[in-house]
């Protein structure tokens, strides 16, 4: 059987999307993104030198294997955010862009209308656009009808490593979603993971939880492993939710049998 994720156009064979911050080295990055067997993967653009003829970052990313996706993190409104995707695409990265727009440097939290701000520029201008929102669902529908290919919301806050917080929201979004949603920042462990597959998200998007790990590319093939497992417990189906117990194998009919031996 055969389930990939369409996005921007694109077909993939991996649901999971790999940060590339906060690893420990270029080389430990590499093997990460290896044994995450992910397929995309976000650069921001500030940490690339896009003067010089060649950089630490993309030099370790296999353009062959994996789909660049320049992100405008340090960008604290609209007009920086573009600039950013713009500098990346005449830099020669791919024209995917996450839209990180951040205007407080404590919580991190990004600016919803300057975020739609952004994406309404850059969709006009022909990138394929992954806004990276909070989990509001009003604010996921804005965006859609301005044309971003994905919505990414948070699932805490970045770096946290605290799960799936935003759950109820999320799930709204979900429910009402006509492009596939990514859930971004805040997971630290696989099982978060598993649990935001299992709910009906498209993807997740996981950096922190990897380049921390005492061990990034064991924990990146466990990171992959928790998206495959509640993607495919989504596609089968659960079972529902009882109020009270449900035997399993109701022995109701064999001890009438047995009673009726011994009489």
């Amino acid at each position: 059987m055969t389930d990939h994720l369409s996005l921007g156009g694109r077909t993939f064979e991996s649901r999971l999307i790999v940060g590339t911050g906060k690893f420990s080295s270029p080389e430990i990055m590499a093997d990460a993104l290896a044994a995450a067997k992910t397929q995309l993967v976000t650069v921001a653009v500030r940490r690339v030198d896009l003067e010089a003829p060649s950089n630490p970052i993309t030099d370790f990313i296999d353009r062959e294997r994996y789909l660049i996706m320049p992100n405008t993190s340090g960008a604290v409104d609209a007009a920086q955010a573009v600039r950013l995707a713009k500098l990346a695409r005449s830099a020669g990265l791919p024209d995917w862009i996450k839209v990180e727009v951040i205007p407080d440097p404590r919580y991190l939290m990004p600016d919803p209308v300057e975020t739609l701000k952004a994406c309404e520029l850059l969709v006009a201008e022909g990138f394929t656009v992954l806004p990276y929102i909070h989990a509001d669902p009003v604010l996921a529908k804005r965006l859609e009808e301005v044309g971003v290919a994905a919505v990414m919301p948070l699932a805490a806050p970045i770096g946290s490593g605290r799960g799936l917080k935003m759950e109820a929201a999320i799930a709204i979004i979900i429910e009402q979603a006509t492009v596939p949603v990514v859930v971004d920042a805040g997971l630290g462990v696989p099982s978060h993971a598993a649990a935001a597959m299992e709910m009906g998200a498209d993807a997740v998007l996981v950096n922190t939880a990897i380049a921390a790990a005492a061990n990034p590319a064991r924990m990146a093939r466990a990171f992959a492993l928790g998206v495959e497992a509640g993607r495919s417990a989504f596609l089968a189906g659960r079972a529902h939710e009882l109020p009270t117990a449900a035997a399993s194998s109701p022995l109701t009919g064999f001890l009438d049998q047995t009673e009726s031996r011994t009489l």
